[in-house]
């Protein structure tokens, strides 16, 4: 096999193989075809192929022994495909492959978004403050269409379980974030028990990203829209609302805690402040209000505040692959200050 310098020497795999099973099974495929890996943070290794006439996106499950639930790439697949032709946009997928003979493991292909991907909130590279704006409008009507999809017309009834969400959510992340503590934090113990305790009464469902954030977009290459929502490895039936706060909590948190907006300038910027975009929103889903608002954004940063320990522990446990690990673990106890003090105004 001939070695590719553009893929990770543990990601390879037989570009030949692939390039005959794609001949046979996706229409219109036609090489010769040339592989390279994305670099950055996919926990599923993602890679662009490229032909004369085409390019497509594969998205693999990682090599290696994985929990039975991980990396589900048929889920981002199943859901992906549900989602065409709603609201929601979303690449074209074509296949989803379950023979591990051909790249080592399940994959599927996708179409390649031409597009623009934005890491910063700020959008530095934005010039006009009134793009950003129509930008950032343009994100919050992308999340309103995926919860008020019909998620069982579109033969996703079965994609999770209804209720009870937040729950689970809770006792997951307090699970993990024990597996994983280097540390006692006291914010984070008295979060674990405040949490279950203060649990809104109401408990709806949807469609929910999971991770629903700026760096998970594709723009249009030169318009302020949304062209394709990209990373669906968690969506499943959940709670809308804590899974747009999860996409709010930016404006909660700094630039140096974890890509944030607070104490930024942002009216200057042409952003609009966390009360009218919540507020948008509302209008768009159809909502009064936001009932319990201020909880759904403790959860996510006590969410946040696990997701960052878990990381700790593999720079502990040796296993942490990202440079910026040492970092980011670093930002648990700052993350579980924010949400404790947030549900001490709670009461």
């Amino acid at each position: 096999m001939t070695v590719n310098p553009d893929v990770l020497p543990a990601h390879r795999f037989d570009e030949a193989r692939l390039a005959d099973w794609l001949s046979t099974n996706l229409p219109g495929f036609a090489g010769p075809l040339t592989v390279s890996e994305f670099k950055g943070g996919q926990s599923n290794p993602t890679y662009r192929l490229t032909t004369p006439g085409a390019s497509y996106v594969l998205r693999r499950k990682p090599p290696g022994t994985l929990l039975p639930s991980a990396h589900a790439v048929d889920r981002e697949y199943r859901i992906m495909t549900a989602l065409a032709g709603t609201g929601v946009p979303v690449p074209r997928t074509y296949l989803l492959c379950e023979d591990e003979s051909i790249v080592g493991t399940m994959f599927y292909v996708m179409d390649f978004l031409d597009g623009r991907i934005f890491f910063d909130p700020r959008l530095p590279e934005v010039e006009d403050a009134a793009e950003r704006g129509a930008m950032f409008d343009a994100m919050n009507g992308v999340i309103a269409a995926l919860h008020t999809v019909d998620y069982k017309a579109v033969g996703l009834g079965d994609f999770g379980r209804e209720g009870g969400y937040v729950a689970r959510q809770i006792g997951r992340w307090s699970k993990q974030y024990k597996a994983s503590e280097t540390e006692t934090i006291e914010a984070m113990e008295r979060l674990m028990a405040w949490l279950p305790d203060h649990l809104p009464e109401s408990d709806e469902t949807t469609l929910v990203h999971g991770d629903y954030r700026l760096d998970n977009l594709v723009f249009h290459p030169t318009e302020p829209r949304v062209i394709g929502v990209l990373d669906w490895e968690i969506a499943t039936l959940g709670n809308p609302l804590a899974d747009f706060a999860y996409h709010v909590m930016a404006w909660r948190v700094s630039p140096a805690e974890f890509r944030g907006l607070r104490d930024v300038d942002i009216a200057a910027l042409g952003i609009p402040d966390e009360a009218s975009y919540v507020a948008a929103y509302a209008q768009r889903t159809g909502r009064d209000a936001l009932p319990d608002w201020e909880f759904y954004i403790a959860y996510n940063l006590f969410r946040m505040a696990a997701i960052l320990q878990g990381i700790m522990g593999r720079v502990r446990d040796g296993t942490a692959a990202n440079p910026e690990a040492q970092r980011m673990g670093a930002l648990v106890r700052p993350l579980a200050a924010l949400a404790w003090a947030q549900a001490e105004k709670i009461g």
